[in-house]
This record gives structure tokens, sequence and C-alpha cells, in this order.
């Protein structure tokens, strides 16, 4: 079998490393050394490679090396039989990391390693884990140039111990000429950040967002030997983005090494530079919004308490357009359609911004896309942002609209204008989709008006990433505004310059740019029956405490599957189908004289236990689950339904059927 120049080269590599770690090469000389005094004193002949390995054969050291080289195993083969089938401990999800990495040797690669962390003084008290006990996890993730990575989980400490390396593709988007290195002087061009960004998971599998951190690498390039360790300190989010939650020890090196270095004058001329005409472009982009706002309170003294928003501010505190939070996003092949992204959205968790102490005040926090989709959870801004920007990515002209629900909550939602002018409402949190079609407030009384259907009441102001418009029509109500967005008397636009100086592509470093959507790693069918056999078993706990013995009907559980793909396939189209057929196969499944009873719910999580609880507090629900009856049959059907980021819809139906005793 013959190998490659560079595989040959490997190959021997890992010989010359494995002897050095035996000594054998010392071991060898001490055996030359004895043979010679030994056996050839008298005759002074030649040593053949033959008797030298005659030697080494008697004194045992061939067979030591032999006994130390481990060759490896079919990889599909051991994950087959050794798969673990359950736990108490803390199981590693993710798919398994391949241990090596085909490098191309034309191309320019960053490796970052996380060599373990200190004063998470949080977590100061935290006992050791014992083995087998479930315990709250670190885990990091990672951006850079289109490129996505997430570190083991580590069990939270004052130092947990992270010990991971990713292989950052440095031109991943070509820099014009695909195949040529790039060397030290177009990389310092390259201003792309890395961003990290700490989630906290605990017991529950609840995630926090612990920390957003970007990481400027490009001091690498005036590092001598190509290696550079740095000490990040990672601060708090939100209200907490001046407090320091711990440090990272952050190793860089650059393969393959540079040929010629930087010096470090040059580099920090560099990020001089770089800061001073982005600060230049904030600080003019301030002087127009300013000018702007003055301009929109002229038109009627009245907007000042419109809800019209220019500048928001992320995890780390930072004031950003409100511009730059949406962008067109293309999900490849992860989602297919408009609403399937709708669909797609809603699933993520809604969590509002936690904050400290009581008060009705609502924290202010709109997230970078990275700490949304990590965290799996967020805000209506962070949904409706993630909508408006895979929209866009869809090729619909797509706008965040700010405005408020019934008892004026400040409220975000998502708005598409048609081709021929309809326009539609898309509310991130459900998937719901409304049309809109506007009162006329000067229509006599008795003329008969359209009734909406859509929660929202007030709008202040709409924006994407090209475009800004205040709302300057008489009313801010929802039900009255008319959308031409080409008549400034009812909107007030902002420069589209303007705009696009402090927004990419024009922007420079202080917008993080998008990552891409990552596939789901959750596997349907296996979750499915998972959460199945774990409501089965507390659905029997729970009977068993009321005294009641349960039977369960396998075959009424498998019908209810048709429900729950119905169920929904509506959520993503809004159409329904399939109702029929199971409505007859329950019908021949249950006996005349008895009574069939069902409850579908909807989850987007994965716990079994909140769920159950969740079901109880339904009075329908607990009336299946407590059933009492002659020939009583309990029936349960999960189907998890994935989605990209690990996101999934989780439909559960209970039912019964039982003899009907007048």
């Amino acid at each position: 079998m013959s190998l490659p120049p560079e595989k040959a080269s490997e190959l021997k590599q890992i010989i010359h490393q494995q002897l050095l770690k035996m000594d054998v090469h010392g071991r060898i000389r001490e055996v030359l050394a004895e043979t010679i005094r030994e056996e050839l004193a008298p005759e002074h002949q030649q040593l053949s490679t033959e008797d030298l390995i005659k030697a080494l054969r008697q004194r045992g050291i061939v067979d030591d090396v032999m006994k130390e080289l481990k060759f490896v195993t079919d990889v599909n083969e051991t994950e087959r039989t050794s798969y673990p089938k359950s736990s108490t401990h803390f199981v590693e999800r993710e798919p398994p990391v391949l241990k090596k990495t085909n490098i191309d040797p034309t191309r320019r690669y960053l490796y970052l390693q996380v060599l373990g962390g200190k004063a998470f003084l949080e977590h100061l008290q935290e006992p050791e884990p014992l083995p087998g006990q479930i315990c709250s996890t670190f885990t990091l993730c990672v951006h850079f140039r289109n490129q996505r990575f997430r570190s083991k989980p580590v069990p939270c400490a004052c130092e947990p111990d992270f010990q991971d390396g990713f292989l950052l593709e440095i031109h991943k988007d070509s820099l014009g000429d695909g195949s040529k290195m790039v060397d030290a002087t177009t990389m310092l061009s390259i201003c792309d950040p890395v961003h990290m960004v700490l989630i906290k998971t605990d017991t529950f599998g609840e995630t926090t967002l612990v920390a957003s951190y970007f990481l400027e690498w490009r001091s690498i390039l005036a590092a001598e030997n190509g290696i550079t360790n740095v000490a990040v300190e990672l601060l708090g989010v939100g209200t907490e983005s001046k407090v320091s939650v711990g440090i990272l020890n952050i190793r860089l090196e650059m393969y393959p090494q540079l040929n010629k270095t930087l010096s470090s004058e040059i580099t920090s001329t560099q990020f001089t530079l770089e800061r001073q005409k982005t600060a230049e472009k904030e600080r003019l982009f301030l002087m127009y919004a300013k000018q702007w706002w003055r301009e929109y309170l002229q038109i009627r003294p009245t907007h000042n308490a419109r809800l019209v928003k220019i500048f928001a501010q992320d995890e780390n505190g930072v004031n950003r357009p409100v511009c730059s939070y949406v962008r067109p996003l293309r999900a490849g092949r992860l989602l297919d359609t408009p609403r399937q992204a709708a669909r797609f959205v809603s699933v993520l968790g809604h969590e509002r911004a936690p904050v400290i102490g009581g008060g009705a005040g609502k924290q202010e926090q709109w997230c970078t896309l990275l700490a949304f989709l990590c965290r799996n959870k967020g805000d209506c801004e962070d949904h409706a942002n993630l909508l408006c920007s895979l929209l866009l990515g869809f090729g619909l002209e797509a706008f965040v609209c700010v405005g408020t629900k019934a008892k004026g909550v400040p409220h975000t939602w998502v708005m598409t204008c048609g081709s021929d002018e309809t326009i539609t409402f898309w509310e991130s949190l459900t998937g719901h989709r409304y049309l809109h079609r506007p009162i006329n407030p000067d229509d006599p009384p008795l003329a008969e008006q359209p009734k909406p259907a859509y929660p929202y009441r007030t709008i202040g102001c709409i924006f994407n990433h090209q475009k800004f418009f205040g709302n300057c029509q008489p009313s801010d109500a929802v039900e009255v505004c008319v959308f031409d967005l080409h008549d400034e008397s009812k909107w007030k636009p902002m420069s589209a310059e303007a705009i696009k100086s402090v927004c990419p592509p024009g922007a420079t470093s202080s917008v993080p740019p998008f990552p891409p959507l990552c596939a789901s790693t959750i596997d349907a069918a296996v979750t499915s029956n998972e959460i199945e056999v774990q409501l089965r078993i507390l659905v029997s706990e729970h009977r068993k405490d009321l005294g009641l013995s349960t039977v369960w009907d396998d075959q009424l559980s498998y019908l209810l599957s048709p429900a729950l793909a119905a169920y929904e396939l509506e959520r993503t189209t809004g159409v329904s189908a399939g109702n029929e057929e199971f409505q007859d196969a329950v019908r021949r499944a249950v006996p005349d004289g008895h009574t069939f009873k069902g409850f579908p719910i909807h989850f987007v999580h994965r716990n079994a236990r909140r769920a159950f609880a969740t079901c109880l507090r339904s009075p329908f629900c607990e009336e299946i689950i407590c059933c009492r009856g002659d020939q009583v049959r309990l029936a349960v059907r999960v189907r998890v339904f994935t989605y990209p980021e690990s996101a999934c819809a989780v439909w559960i139906m209970f039912a019964c059927k039982y003899r009907s005793v007048l």
C-alpha cells in the first residue's frame, strides 16, 4: 500500500515521537554497547542489522514497542457497540468531533486554543461534582467568518476546565484569488473579530447568556514565533455589562507560520485607524439622527410620545443603530419557505431580559444574532430581527415594526409589503400572519369597516437593513395606518446613505457579522420515544398515587400520530389536512358504547417532567390522565419536529377510551 508523501512524513513523525517517548534510542544504544562488549571483542567482526535485531528481541525491547502501539478500530463499529443506553450523569449530546482535520496547505488557519478559565467568582462555592451527578455546565460558542464551533460542555466552577481547540480558516470567504496564500499585510485588513459567547446550562436544561466577547486576533501577526497567549476578561451582559464574570486563557497560533511578521507598531496603528474611522462614522450618524429627530418633532408635538427607536443596546450595553440588527440571511437548505422560517423563529424560546429588582420597567436588551441562537431564546425584538432577516433572505420586502400591543405594552413584529401593495403582519413569537386592511376614518359612520384580527395597537417606526421610516400620520393607531412608504407626508424616511455608513456592508468592525444557521443535532425519532417513555412512567406513578391502575393501548397511541403531524403542518403552512382519516381511524378503534377523549398540547422544550406538570394544570388533560371507569385504556403520543439550531416543536397528545356506564 503506497502512501502520499505528506501522509508518509506524518507517519514518520508519529513513529519518531513514540520512540522518543519510550526512550527506545537510549535502550538501543545500551544493547549495542553490551553486544559489542560481550560477543564481538575477540573477533572484531562487523555487527550486522540482523544481529542487532536479534539482541533487541532477546531483551524484549521489540515486544515493548509493539505493546505501546495502539491500532485504531473502525469508528462506526465502536460507535455501534459502545453507545451508552442511559446515564444519570451529563451525556454529550453533540455529534462526535473528528480528531483530525484535512488542512489545505495553500490556506492560512488560525488555531484558537482555550486553555482553562479562572476567577469565575460566582461559582467559588460550587462543590466538585460527584461521579454520576448532574451539574450545571459552561459551553463556549465561537463564530469567525462564516464558521461556527462549539466547545465540549464543562462543569461550572471557579476555574472551569476548558480544554478545546478550534481551527479557523482565515480566508473562508475568498479574498479575490482563492488559491493564493494570504500574507500578513492582507490579513491585517481582515477586521472580522472572533465572536465568543459563553452559555451556562443548568441542571434542568435552561440556558443563560453569561458573556459575549469580540476577540481581536490580529495581534498574532506581530508575534515572532507565530504564537501568542491572551488572557481574556469576560464581562457580564445587560445590567452587568461592566462587571467581570471570569477570565479565559487563550492561545493563538498561525498555520502555516508566517515567513515575515509585522511590527507591533504597524498592527497598533492599523487598530487605531480603524477605531478612529468607525468612531467618526458613528459620530456623523449620531449628529444626523439628532437632526432627523428634531425635524420629526417639529411636524407634530405629540410625536414625542411615539415609539420611534433609532438606537438599541446590545447584550454588552453598546448602543447601535437598529438597522444594524437586520440584514438578509439565507438559510441554505435548512429552511425551504418563508412560512417555515416563521415557524422556526416561533419555536425559539421567548424570555425577557432578566432585571434585578422590582418595578414595571422593561430591561432593554437586543441581542446579537450569535448570542440569540446559542441561547436558543430571547425577547420579541430578537425574534423579529431574525424573522425579518430570513424573510429578506427569501427575497421579500420585509421590515421590523416597533409599536405597542394591548394596554400599551411595547412590542416588535414583522411586516412584508407585497408587489401588489398587500401588507402582511408576521408575529415572530407565534408564526401567525395577519392581512392589514386600513380603516378609513373619513368614511360615513354606517359604512362597514374591516375588523382587525391582529393584536397590535400603535406603530411608531419601521426599519430594515437599508431603510428607516418614522410614522408621521395624524394617528399612530395601526388600524388606520396607510403603509404608502413613498409618501413622505405619512412616513418620514432616513437617508439611505446615512444608514449605509453604519450598517453592513459599508460599516467596519463595530457591527458583528451574521453567523450561518446550523442544522439540528437532535434525532427526532429517538427524542420523541424518550419523552414518551418518561411521560408513561409519570402518568402511571400519578395514577398509582390516586389508587388507579394504568393499562396502555399501544395501537391507540400510534393512531394519534397523524393528528400531531397535521397540527404541525397547520402551524407551518396554515393549511389543515388529514383530519378525516384521523377521525375515521379513531371511530374504528373505539368500540360501540365506549367514549374517546383526546388532548393535544404544544411545547418548545424537551423536559418531560415540566410538560407533564403543565398538562396537569389543564382540567381537560387532568380528566384524561385521572380517568375512572370501566375498561379504561390510556394512550400518549409524542412527536418532535426539529428545526435549525436544535430548536424543536414538541407535540404531545394524551387520550383515553373507556366504557360509558350510566
